[in-house]
């Protein structure tokens, strides 16, 4: 690659992403998923749209959509409250393993007797769209007002389901005979007890190092989040556990550790999560023939029918047996497993395993996930509305920094009190700053406090001083003219001299 087609990929790249930035506020005003839109955009400029761009490379978009799906874990993690997963921790995990297997064998028998797929295809596909997708869940549920027990199932499960379907979609997909069930099961078990094991323990290590070492700057510590998070994926896929649980873990321990500058950290790894979703739902969209897809949709809309009206209901009533749930909150759980990027991804497993009917396989899920994700996402939060299922009116987090103040159209300036200056012994009154701005906080002698219109200032003092956009010069250059000719600055030009 020359320096000429770095600048064109560079140049195609932004476009893309402020294409798909775009399409995040038509997503917001119309309710369509974004994802959706990603797609499309992938399909726009691949080989059947105006790019006529031509990308089947299987493998590496199975290796950065898992790097992607890292990202949104970890994301996803983050945000998620210990005090609403709490609760639901039993009931997602058996969601995420004995409902996904009832998932598995219910669609797949569709997908044999009602579609005639062979055994093998059908398994793939049971197993591939019985993982509810994280990066969906994440997006649609924290902007649907549904009670905080609800929401923690479903986060928790998108969060635990995803290790159990990647070990079934690769045991069915080897060339050999599959496993025995029991050692499937043992194997699931072990890897999930892995994961989990060295996501908290990368966790926790990771939070209480934050929490005790100063970094030198602010912005070190998304940073080292982030890193920590995908440490922790690392570290539980390389000792043959689930990485993908371990990141989840981790970062949840570390989203309810109270770490220094958390709102900073936040804010990054939502763009994080919000680049890894552009990139990798733009990159399967690449990698879909659109005219290649029309063969495929009724099996795909039989399979998904089949997964949405009867395999998802039975998973839940089954799952939910030893737990009592209102039946309203049952109907829910069973509309809300959203599907997204996972089941896709997961569909290039068979690709690059080389699989028969590979391509066949990777279609139908394409397909099923487009109609059903369009169908389930928007008319979720009516379906919460019938059956009068609302989340209480709890107050909301806030989003607390110490600078700056952009979104508030505002500006923090710091202004010290050297020797000499003549703003000693003026009391803040008689600062007389432009309307608009004020004196927020002095410290003083290594302590702070909120000073009165009659506190005087002193040498060595630091003042905090909030000004909004349209006076921030003004307000500072009525500080400097203070600091120059004292209370008697009124008299003098800006600089405190004498015209």
């Amino acid at each position: 690659m020359t320096v000429h087609h770095l600048n064109q990929l560079l140049l195609v790249c932004s476009l893309v992403l402020l294409v798909a930035v775009a399409a995040v506020r038509i997503s917001s005003r119309s309710g369509l998923p974004s994802l959706l839109l990603y797609l499309g955009i992938g399909v726009v400029i691949g080989q059947d749209g105006i790019g006529d761009v031509h990308f089947d490379n299987a493998e590496l978009t199975q290796v950065i959509g898992y790097a992607a799906l890292v990202v949104i874990l970890a994301e996803g993690g983050l945000g998620t409250k210990w005090k609403e997963i709490r609760p639901a921790l039993p009931t997602a995990a058996v969601l995420s393993t004995v409902g996904v297997a009832v998932s598995v064998g219910v669609t797949a028998a569709a997908a044999h007797y009602l579609v005639g797929l062979d055994w093998q295809p059908a398994l793939i596909i049971g197993a591939v769209v019985s993982s509810t997708d994280a990066a969906a869940v994440f997006s649609v549920l924290r902007k649907v007002p549904l009670p905080s027990r609800i929401t923690g199932i479903l986060e928790a499960e998108s969060g635990f389901n995803d290790a159990p379907v990647v070990i079934l979609v690769v045991a069915f997909s080897t060339a050999g005979p599959v496993d025995d069930w029991y050692v499937l099961i043992g194997k699931i078990a072990l890897e999930l007890v892995i994961g989990a094991a060295i996501g908290i323990a990368v966790g926790w290590i990771g939070a209480y190092s934050l929490r005790h070492v100063a970094l030198p700057a602010s912005g070190l510590y998304p940073i080292a989040v982030m890193a920590i998070a995908v440490t922790a994926y690392a570290a539980g896929a390389m000792a043959h556990g689930s990485g993908f649980l371990a990141v989840y873990l981790a970062s949840m321990v570390l989203g309810n550790a109270r770490l220094p500058h958390w709102p900073a950290t936040r804010g990054f790894a939502e763009g994080l999560g919000w680049l890894a979703q552009i990139g990798m739902f733009v990159l399967l969209g690449l990698l879909v023939t659109p005219h290649d897809l029309l063969d495929d949709a009724w099996p795909a809309l039989v399979i998904g029918l089949v997964l949405t009206m009867v395999a998802r209901p039975l998973e839940v009533v089954l799952s939910l047996l030893p737990f009592r749930m209102p039946w309203q909150e049952k109907v829910l759980l069973s509309w809300a497993g959203l599907r997204g990027a996972v089941p896709i991804i997961l569909a290039t497993i068979p690709m690059v395993s080389g699989v028969e009917d590979s391509q066949r396989i990777f279609n139908i899920v394409f397909v099923l996930v487009v109609v059903y994700t369009l169908i389930q996402g928007p008319t979720l939060p009516w379906l919460a509305k019938k059956l009068r299922i609302g989340g209480s009116p709890e107050a909301a987090d806030l989003g607390i920094e110490s600078a700056p103040l952009e979104r508030l159209q505002g500006h923090l300036l710091s202004v010290g009190i050297p020797k000499g200056s003549r703003m000693h012994g003026v009391e803040v009154a008689e600062l007389r700053l432009p309307a608009g701005s004020a004196v927020t906080l002095i410290v003083r002698e290594g302590e702070s406090f909120v000073p009165l219109p009659t506190t005087v200032l002193r040498r060595g003092d630091e003042l905090l001083v909030v000004a909004t956009d349209p006076v921030r010069d003004a307000a500072e250059r009525r500080l400097r003219a203070v600091g120059h000719g004292g209370k008697l600055a009124s008299w003098l030009g800006t600089d405190g001299e004498k015209h």
